[in-house]
This record gives C-alpha cells, structure tokens and sequence, in this order.
C-alpha cells in the first residue's frame, strides 16, 4: 500500500510536471538548502506565476540583508503572525527567530504573549507599533513613530518594519485561509 502524502493546505498541490519552471528550481533549492521544501511553497505554487511574485518581495524584505537585523524582521514576524494566530507562520518563523536571536526561551515567550519575552527597548517598540498596526490599522497616527524614533530607528528602519507587518498580515491571511500546514522540521529547529 503507498503512502499517502499527508494534506498540507485545504487546496491541492500541484504536481512537480506542472510547476512553472521558477516554482520548480525554487523547490530544488529549497529541498538542497534545508532538506526539504516547505510547505508554504508547495501549497502557493496552485497560482505559480503569483506565488513566484509574493516570493521575490518576502525574501527581499526577510531574508536579504536590510535596515533591520534579521533577528528583529523575525520578531516582528512571531508577532503579528501570533497576534493573527497563524499557525504556519508563527511556527516556521518561531524556528527563524529561535535561530537568529539563539534564544529558543525568547523566541517562544514572543509566539505565545511578546510582553512576557525579555526583549530590549528597541525590540519592545518594533513589538508595540507591530500589534497596533495588526490591530488597530485605522488607528494608526504620525505620533506612534515616536516611540520608534526614541530607541533609534531611523526613516530606512521604519519604512521596512512596516512593509514587514503588511508582508506578514497578508501571509498570515493566506496561509490560514487556506489551512496551511507547517513542516514537521521547525518545530525541532534551533532548539538545542
């Protein structure tokens, strides 16, 4: 009897013969880089040629070097994808933070309730505008910069800590709409 591929998203993954080719070496890479692919990308490639655009602005703004550390893109990303209880997110960018912060006590402490986390003055504003802006968007005024400002973000700062809270609220609605399933390999990441 086969094995049945365990169902990763409400929508059906493609198969590999109908990926566009970017879906395809994405994947490959994936799969050499971390040893496998994650799900994430196999349940957006339904709409390939989007998924490929939703992928080159996320690892511009996560993943490549930027104004924030990639310690602090990860935490604003644990944080709004908590506060938005996605699942898929909170937990393959858990794995991200415990590993670029080292801190897996940390990186918990900021899935479950960010208040209780141990974090610096500078990472408790990026924390603070991130659930406002989750929150509360229409609420959002000139005068909330000001508590970045005080702990030295500059306009470079700010402008990415905001396109990482936007880049965040539409995945999480993505991938929770569609019932994304994080792989099994972030919830031992980074852990020891």
């Amino acid at each position: 009897m086969a094995e049945q591929t365990p169902e990763i998203s409400f929508l059906p993954v493609p198969p590999r013969d109908e990926l566009p080719e970017g879906v395809g070496r994405l994947w490959d890479k994936s799969q050499e880089a971390f040893g496998f692919i994650p799900n994430v990308f196999q349940a957006q490639a339904v709409n390939g040629d989007q998924f490929l655009a939703w992928w080159n602005y996320f690892n511009l703004l996560v993943n490549k070097e930027g104004y924030l550390t990639n310690a602090e893109r990860e935490l604003v990303a644990v944080v709004v994808s908590g506060l938005n209880r996605c699942t898929y997110c909170t937990i393959s960018h858990g794995a991200a933070l415990r590993q670029y912060s080292g801190d897996p006590v940390t990186a918990d402490l900021v899935a479950v309730n960010w208040r209780q986390a141990d974090l610096s003055r500078r990472e408790r504003a990026m924390a603070e505008y991130a659930e406002l802006l989750t929150r509360a968007p229409d609420e959002v005024g000139r005068e909330d910069l000001e508590p970045l400002r005080e702990v030295g973000l500059g306009d470079h700062e700010i402008m990415e800590l905001v396109q990482v809270i936007g880049m965040f609220n539409m995945t999480n609605r993505v991938a929770t709409a569609l019932g994304f399933v994080p792989n099994e390999e972030y919830h031992s990441h980074a852990r020891s």
